[in-house]
This record gives C-alpha cells, sequence and structure tokens, in this order.
C-alpha cells in the first residue's frame, strides 16, 4: 500500500515543506529568510513572523512540484523540537490545522533524530545505513556522536559540552569580517587557502565529547596579536585563516569519530546535520574511511540543512510503528531526546 506524507521543517530559519511517497520524496520546497543578513544572526522574532509568510506558499509549491492536492496526503509530519520556540510554533499550529481539517495522523517528529534517519530516503545513499551504525551530527546548534541501534533506538555517546561546532564557523567567520551565515563562506574561502598556514590549540576534552568555545577565543585573541603587527591582517590573510581553522575544527570532529569507532567496533559511520555540507569534513571522512575500512554514509547537499525530507521520512517510520501524536502535543525548544 502506498503512503503519502506531508512533512513540515521550520525549527529555525527556515521554511520547508516535503512531499513522501513510500521512501521516495516527490517535492521538497524551502524558503530561506535573507532578512537575517544585516543582523549578523537569526533574529528569533523576526523567524516566526517570516514563518507565517512562508509556510502557505511553501506547501502548495511542494504540492505543484509533487502533482498531488490536498486531499491525497494521509498524514502530516512536523518538528515538534529542538529549535526555536516561534519558529516552531507555525510550523506546528500549521500541521495541527491540516490533521485536523482533514481528519489525518498528527506525527512529532525530532529534530535531530530526523537529520540522522534522512539516510533513509530513497535518493539518499545508493544502499541505506544497517543497523547498528554511529552518526557524526553537526549542525549550528548540536554536535553530537550518536549509536544508532535502530530507528527507534538512538544513544548519544558524545557531544559538545559548551558550543556547537557550526555555531564555531559562524561565530569565527563574524570574527573574520565574512556576512551571516558564515560557515559556507569559510569552506568556499578555505579551498583557495593554505591550511598548514596557522596553528590552532585543539582543546582536551575526555572521552567522545567536544568543545569549540575554547578555539574561538584562541583564535579571537590571535587575530588581535597579529593585528597589533599589520591591521589589515585578517582581511589580507582571510583564506589562509579560513583553511586552518576549518582543518582544526575537522580535525578535532575526526579524531572522536575515530575513537568512537575504536571504542564501540561500529565501523559503519554516517554524517548528518547542515555542517555536513562542508566539503572539509565530507572529505577527510569519505578519506578516513577509505583508509580504515569503513562504509561511510554522507547524504546530499539538499538533506544536510534543515529540509523537510527528513521530517517526512521519520514521520513514515513512526507512522508505521504506531506512533501517532495528538492535537494535544506542543511544540518544545528543548524537546528531549
Amino acid at each position: 500500500m502506498n503512503t503519502l506524507i506531508l512533512g513540515i521543517e521550520s525549527s529555525c530559519d527556515d521554511t520547508s515543506a516535503a512531499v513522501l511517497l513510500n521512501n521516495k520524496i516527490l517535492s521538497n520546497v524551502t524558503a530561506g529568510q535573507a532578512i537575517h543578513e544585516q543582523y549578523g544572526g537569526v533574529v528569533p522574532e523576526l523567524a516566526s513572523r517570516a514563518h507565517q509568510e512562508n509556510i502557505v506558499p511553501v506547501v502548495v509549491a511542494a504540492f505543484k512540484q509533487a502533482n498531488v492536492t490536498v486531499a491525497d496526503i494521509q498524514a502530516i509530519a512536523y518538528t515538534q523540537g529542538p529549535g526555536l520556540m516561534g519558529s516552531l510554533v507555525v510550523g506546528t499550529s500549521f500541521a495541527k490545522a491540516f490533521a485536523l481539517a482533514r481528519n489525518i495522523p498528527l506525527i512529532p517528529v525530532n529534530h535531530m533524530k530526523a537529520h540522522i534517519l534522512a539516510h533513509f530516503i530513497e535518493d539518499a545513499n545508493p544502499q541505506a545505513p544497517t543497523f547498528p551504525f554511529l552518526c557524526l551530527t553537526v549542525s549550528g546548534g548540536h554536535t553530537q556522536i550518536v549509536k544508532v541501534n535502530s530507528a527507534f533506538d538512538m544513544e548519544i555517546i558524545g557531544k559538545t559540552i559548551d558550543d556547537a561546532a557550526g555555531e564555531a564557523f559562524d561565530k569565527i567567520a563574524k570574527m573574520l569580517g565574512l556576512p551571516y551565515p558564515g560557515g559556507p563562506l569559510v569552506d568556499k574561502l578555505a579551498k583557495e587557502g593554505d591550511e598548514n598556514k596557522f596553528k590552532f590549540a585543539k582543546p582536551r576534552i575526555p572521552a567522545l565529547d567536544f568543545s569549540f568555545s575554547g578555539l574561538k577565543t584562541s583564535v579571537l585573541y590571535f587575530l588581535q596579536k597579529m593585528e597589533k603587527e599589520n591591521p589589515n591582517f585578517r582581511t589580507e590573510e582571510v583564506k589562509d585563516l579560513c583553511a586552518s581553522i576549518q582543518k582544526t575544527i575537522v580535525d578535532i570532529l575526526i579524531e572522536k569519530i575515530e575513537l568512537a569507532v575504536k571504542q564501540t567496533g561500529i565501523k559503519q559511520v554516517a554524517l548528518a546535520g547542515g555542517v555536513s555540507a562542508n566539503s572539509g569534513l565530507r572529505e577527510r571522512l569519505q578519506d578516513l574511511g577509505q583508509k580504515k575500512s569503513w562504509k561511510i554514509y554522507i547524504p546530499p547537499l539538499s538533506y544536510c540543512t534543515d529540509n523537510a525530507a527528513m521530517i517526512a521520512i521519520t514521520g513514515k517510520m513512526l507512522w508505521e510503528e504506531g506512533k501517532i501524536g495528538s492535537q494535544a502535543d506542543s511544540a518544545s525548544a528543548r524537546l528531549e531526546w
């Protein structure tokens, strides 16, 4: 029996809707919010207002692209959390109204788990991971190593004790005078720089946990020191700075996932989250996989950043297990794992 699910994602500043037929994505439409660029970061109140403006046009576009109608949808999945509360409420409210009007199942989804389960979208990988596997989940708000025993049994075995890797990329980019969002620009400029030009100390955090706050401070003090000698240091050396900083962050991530494989004995490693779009991280993990004979799973760029396709596939899996929500469910900015 075919299943047709509408997915809604609104956890931060991207409004996204996707239509899923079984495990195949028929459409995955996302509207960004350029308004935040002038503020150097996401402004929660502006984000929620933009979601209100975008959500209906995005859903309409998703239906049109998928060539389906409202009446065809059998269930709706939406991001319950974690994320920005105002943004989540917009998506949650839309999903509840849609489900109530159509009298169809309503399926709340954990945003971070959805990033991981995006690997099970039909066109995400030539072959989906088999359980158990490890997933390095890296985004603007989270940095985690997750032991995925099944679609509904996931264990966080390592996480950041302070800032996330994505936040580090964006904050350091701001120090370098790059516009928001800075992470992709760091990646772009790093390709033209010398990653060994500058050295930055890596934090010594025990076990599988991460820390990036110290690196941000180290970069700031380094820039201040060098600008005393050359006031134009940041602009003149921006490419080499980006390359060196990116290498340091990627080194930290790779060292921890390598340790996780050693400790668990699991040699299937997946990458997920917004920072999984970083070319340096993708290349290093693929190279390490070849060297160590690991199976590496890296999603297409369209499934790396926040998107409704990952919400739809997770919703389908939950629906098949009978894990259905209700109108009493509410958005949760700090939704528990």
